[in-house]
This record gives C-alpha cells, structure tokens and sequence, in this order.
C-alpha cells in the first residue's frame, strides 16, 4: 500500500512538474534602455527565489519577438513594445503564433525629440505642431529590431507621409542622441519608460524640445495598442518648473511575453515581480494600474489571469514558495489519489488477512495427507511418524503476527492431536494391516 502511493506520488509530480526550472533567460533590449534596466530588476527580484534569470539583449522588441519565435533561440521570455510585431494579424483575427501575455507592464511613450534650431532653420519657429511638419528633416528611428521603426511607419503613413519624403536613420539610442546633440541629425525618435537615462538627460537638456503630440486622442483611437498619456507640468524637475506646462504623447504598453509553455510556476512568479517592480505610482499610472490585463495583442497566460484576478495564493502568504507551489499543483493529484486509496484501503485488510491465514492453512493439506494415510494403512506408522515430526518442525518456524497467533496454535494442536492417535496406534500392536 504504501508502496504503491509512492509510485503514484513520483509518476503524478514526474507529469505535472511542480517545480519551476532554474534557469530562465529573458530578451531586454539595448543598453541603458529601459527593458535593459528593468530586466536587472526582474533578475535580482527572482534570484530570491532561487531562479537565475539571463539577461539576453538585443536591438529591441521586433528582435525580441523573432528570437521567441524561433524555438531554437533559447529565449522563454522578452520585452515586447505594442505595435512593434510587423506579422500581427488583421483585427478581429487570432494570432498564430505559441506565444502568451503575462500582463502589460507600462505604458512606453513615443519620445520624439527635436532640434530647436533645426525647427527654426525649416520652419521659422520653435515648436513643431505635428508630424506633417517633418518632411525633409534627418529622423533616426532606431536599428530594425526594435519596435519603433515599425510604429514610426505607421504613425507616418497615418500623416500622409512616405519614408522618402524625410531621411530615417538606423542608429541605437546612445549613438542617435549623440548625433543629434553634435547637430548631425534633426531629431530621434524612440520608444521607452519615463525611467531611462536618455530620456531623464533629454527632458533637460536646454535647446532640446520634446513633441507635444496634441492628436493623441485621434491616435489612440486608431490604433487600439495605444494610449493618450500626459507628462505633467514639472514633473521633471519641480523647481525649474520643466516641463513648462503639460505635453501630451502617444503611448504603447509594454508587455511581458512569453512561450505559451511556460512552467505556471515561473508564469507566477513573474507576474508576481512585474507586480513589485511596476505597480507603484509613475509618471503616466497610478498606484496599481500594473501590471494589468490591458492593451495586450497576445492571449493572456491562465496563471497570470488568475494572478491578476485574484492575488498571491492563499498558501503562499503563510508558507515558502516552494511548498506553496508544490501543494498549490499537486493538490488535484492528492484529492485523486485519496479517491483511489481510500477503496483501496478497504480492499487491502482482507487481503493481508488471507495471506496471514493462508501460511497457515497450507499446512493443513500435508496434516490431511498423513491422517489419510493412517486411516487407510498404507503406510508404516514410524514413516508417518517421521512425516508428522518434519512438518511439526517446519510449523515451529512459521512466524505469523500476533492477531493471528490462534490459527497457528490451532494447527500445533491439531499436529498433536494427529500424533496421539499415531502412537496409540502404535502402542496398541503396532503396524495396520498391510504394512
């Protein structure tokens, strides 16, 4: 019986896998970029629990896709910016691909930061107003395996503007904002949280002017994977009063994106880190407004929704990680195997009962045999004599639990009995006829 639990115990935890993997290794992005930064957060935040999470980076969130498509690449999880996947289907049609949401993380703003100068020599003033006004002007929009290049297109085509009518650079971040602070570009335009240094440096940098984006409503409408956010008056620095009054942008929510295998486990825990990591109050969200099941492109991961529904389990706010997640699976198999064990249980007493029983019972055939034998005199007295002692003997060494020990007296007396009337039969003239 126990035995037997066991076995059903290791094939159920062999199937289900209760125990999230070691090692996990997540898609970032470029280097001193928000995904980049927020991945060393996800990184020290799971290695609490024993989960070494490697940083993988790469240009961005197209790149980032492609790399989770490819079951070769060895990526289970990656940043992805909303409108980045130049493969998404058409409205109201499923997608195709393995992969799952663990929720939308942040909202991921359009920074498109221009020359004041270059605005003067082409315009005559200042302030760009929209995005019509960029014909003609050298744009870096980011390397193609980000996300912005492909959103940029979008946004331009939604202005009647073709990549022809202005010069777009394929410059990483670091080098663009170089570029355009040395005065070789006209303006940079990329995709990233409030929390990245070039962004946090741009804001105040003097002669450096961020596009207020005053169609942001009309833009959120047409493209559902964005948002209308505003970046506050002074909310950069309070006391220079910078920005000088409210700038509303466009914004993308970026999404946490995984194999739609991923261990539930892991799912959890990562979820339960975007929690920690993003859920605080920002410059575009509230307290609580991530992660959330909002503005995803993907299906969200079953473990993340109930997550997001319904918090942390109830096991782990008294128990480790580990033995909350292990009941947390496993509790389905138990229930079974109780519903298996309990029939079982009941079949197993008289089992062990008869086999108890039978070691004694079986000697009752030889025991038989001889006392047929002496009826019918086939045999001398002193060989059943002999036969009688040697299955006495053997009946001596039988060992038997102590609820059963009644049989077994039993039987040596029935032996003795047997003997009894052998050696009156003996005593009386000794051997039967035809011995």
């Amino acid at each position: 019986f126990v035995l037997l639990t066991l076995a059903l115990l290791a094939a159920a935890y062999w199937y289900l896998q209760p125990t999230p993997p070691k090692v996990v290794t997540l898609a970032t992005g470029q280097e001193q970029g928000a995904y980049d930064a927020f991945g060393r957060r996800y990184a020290q935040w799971l290695g609490r629990y024993g989960i070494e999470v490697r940083l993988r980076p790469t240009q961005g969130a197209a790149e980032n896709l492609d790399l989770l498509r490819d079951p070769d690449s060895g990526i289970d999880l990656a940043f992805v910016q909303g409108g980045a996947d130049a493969e998404a289907p058409s409205p109201g049609q499923p997608r195709e691909d393995d992969l799952v949401a663990l929720g939308s993380l942040f909202y991921e703003p359009v920074w498109l930061f221009y020359r004041e100068e270059s605005a003067r020599q082409r315009l005559g003033h200042d302030v760009i107003e929209s995005l019509t006004e960029l014909r003609g002007w050298h744009m870096n929009v980011g390397p193609p395996g980000s996300g912005v290049p492909n959103l940029m297109l979008r946004l331009l085509q939604a202005n009647k503007i073709d990549a022809g009518d202005l010069q777009l650079g394929e410059l990483s971040q670091s080098p663009a904002v170089a570029a355009m602070l040395e005065g070789r570009i006209d303006a940079v335009a990329f995709a990233s949280a409030p929390e990245a240094l070039l962004v946090q440096m741009l804001l105040q940098t003097p002669g450096i002017r961020l596009l207020d984006f005053s169609q942001a409503e009309a833009y959120s409408r047409r493209y559902p994977f964005l948002s209308p956010v505003t970046l506050p008056r002074g909310v950069v620095d309070l006391a220079a009063d910078r920005p000088p009054q409210d700038i509303r942008l466009i914004a993308p929510t970026a999404m946490l994106v995984a194999r739609d295998d991923i261990h539930p486990a892991l799912a959890q825990l990562f979820v339960q880190a975007a929690q920690a990591i993003h859920g605080e109050a920002g410059w575009f969200q509230r307290r609580g407004d991530f992660p959330s099941a909002r503005s995803l492109e993907w299906p969200l991961a079953k473990e993340a929704e109930r997550y997001l529904r319904a918090g942390p389990p109830w096991l782990q706010r008294y128990l480790p990680f580990w033995l909350a997640n292990l009941i947390d699976r496993m509790w389905v198999v138990l229930l079974s195997l109780v519903a298996v064990l309990i029939p079982l249980s009941r079949v197993l007493p008289p089992l062990y009962e008869f086999r108890v029983r039978s070691r004694v019972f079986r000697w009752y055939g030889q025991l038989r045999r001889i006392e047929d034998d002496l009826a019918e005199g086939g045999e001398r007295p002193s060989a059943l004599l002999a036969r009688l002692d040697e299955l006495d003997a053997r009946v001596e060494r039988l060992t038997v639990p102590l609820s059963h020990a009644d049989e077994l007296y039993a039987l040596r007396s029935h032996i003795r009995m047997v003997r009894d009337k052998l050696l009156q039969m003996m005593g009386a003239g000794g051997e039967p006829a035809g011995g």
